[in-house]
């Protein structure tokens, strides 16, 4: 009886230091979540990694970096895969996406509608990398070459497909596109199967910094010409940028004038409470360790700002994250705080629906086909 009172009183003790241990900070064990990045070798899946360590850790979160295809996989894997919380998207795919739900397609409003930003990032340059001995010089020389426009699923593939369809009023003519990844694009480029390998990333970007300095040395990246009537329409989605020759010393004899797109942090309109609780003390950490993730974190941290600006129609923030930051930023600035207070609604982990008709080719690279 003695013995039996005993284990009763040791099992009652747990349960009252793990109420409290909740009550002060949470489950014991932390939360268990998922990030969606991008290539091995690219950007995204860095600054993932430097979210995991200086922001999630710190707020008690176990946050898992998982490797991607890119953005399309990314909004895909976001909304339908459980315990993914948050992804990094590129600004053209994410609007691509609304795009295709405000035309009627009912899989792009059920993928994208329930998805929130954090914040946005930086911007990432797009690399038109060629051979050496290629006669091409500019971005608008690329018209009719075979060209490898990232896989299908990535961010890249619908940057070069909406700038090629920008610049020369048409599609990339069947037979002229490879998806390959950014490794097997450049291979492919050395050994002529391909003329151009359009690779979006951050510079510096891991892909060139640790690349050979022999094969580096057989390739180059085509310039924008300002003054092309090419440029001219591309800029009316993208923006111009310059990849530094201060970023490939190793490769690069001078700045490179280039066009750039944006990376954004996204997340999902969460209602639960724990998860709710568990992003607020993520948004918390975020902004009183940002000036850690500028010091200590990838290079393109540091043209971060910690600001949330005016969104384009269809684009919404998470409201309780977005309260969060607002409010810390408004301390870090001693300004009065902004935000909203939208609530936010439960994730629904359903399958999306399968497309009964021919695939187009946007949907195709938003991964809105059927299997």
């Amino acid at each position: 009886m003695l013995k039996t009172i005993l284990t009763g009183l040791t099992a009652l003790v747990g349960i009252v230091i793990t109420s409290l241990a909740m009550a002060a900070g949470g489950t014991a064990t932390g939360a268990h979540y998922k990030i969606v990045t991008g290539q091995e070798r690219g950007t995204y899946i860095q600054i993932g990694a430097d979210l995991a360590k200086y922001v999630a850790q710190p707020a008690g979160i176990d946050l898992e970096v998982m490797p991607s295809k890119g953005s399309a996989e990314n909004v895909q894997r976001m909304r339908f895969e459980p315990g993914v919380k948050l992804a990094l998207v590129q600004s053209d795919v994410y609007q691509a996406y609304i795009d295709m739900a405000n035309s009627g397609n009912a899989d792009a409003g059920t993928t994208i509608r329930p998805l929130r930003l954090i914040m946005p990032l930086y911007n990432e340059e797009i690399y038109f990398v060629v051979r050496n001995d290629s006669p091409m010089t500019t971005i608008n020389q690329i018209k009719d070459k075979v060209i490898s426009i990232g896989p299908i699923g990535s961010g890249t593939a619908q940057s070069a497909t909406t700038l090629y369809h920008l610049m020369f009023n048409q599609p990339i003519p069947e037979q002229n596109v490879q998806s390959l990844s950014n490794e097997d694009a450049i291979a492919a480029l050395v050994v002529k199967k391909i003329d151009v390998a359009v690779i979006v990333a951050g510079q510096p970007a891991k892909l060139f910094t640790d690349m050979n300095p022999d094969l580096l040395a057989q390739i180059r990246i085509l310039r924008v010409d300002p003054g092309a009537p090419e440029t001219a329409r591309a800029k009316e989605t993208y923006f111009p940028a310059t990849i530094r020759q201060s970023s490939y010393p190793n490769w690069l004899k001078d700045d490179v004038p280039t066009l750039t797109v944006k990376a954004f942090l996204v997340t999902y309109d969460y209602g639960l409470r724990d998860t709710v609780s568990n992003l607020n003390r993520f948004a918390d950490s975020l902004c009183e360790n940002f000036d850690t993730l500028q010091e200590k974190g990838h290079p393109k941290w540091k043209q971060v700002k910690l600001e949330l600006p005016p969104l384009t129609k269809g684009w919404q923030y998470y409201p309780p994250i977005e309260r969060h930051l607002r409010s810390c930023i408004a301390r870090r600035a001693s300004m009065p705080a902004g935000g909203t207070t939208a609530a936010a609604s439960q994730q629904q982990q359903a399958a999306p629906k399968v497309n009964k008709r021919p695939c187009s080719d946007q949907e195709r690279l938003l991964l809105l086909c059927g299997k």
